[in-house]
């Protein structure tokens, strides 16, 4: 009996931590690519800028 409560335990677990994974991928994805782009904004628009 103890030993399906630790299965069940651990297969919940390792499914949380595979989501957890998958989101930080997507994040990390979705925050790179953003400021990839607005980094170019702003080298495109640099000229126009004056101090």
């Amino acid at each position: 009996m103890d030993m399906e409560k630790i299965y069940l335990t651990m297969k919940r677990t390792g499914a949380g931590n595979i989501v957890l994974g998958i989101l930080s991928i997507c994040v990390g994805l979705t925050s790179g690519i953003m400021l990839i782009v607005t980094g170019a904004n702003l080298l495109k628009k640099k000229k126009h800028i004056s101090f």
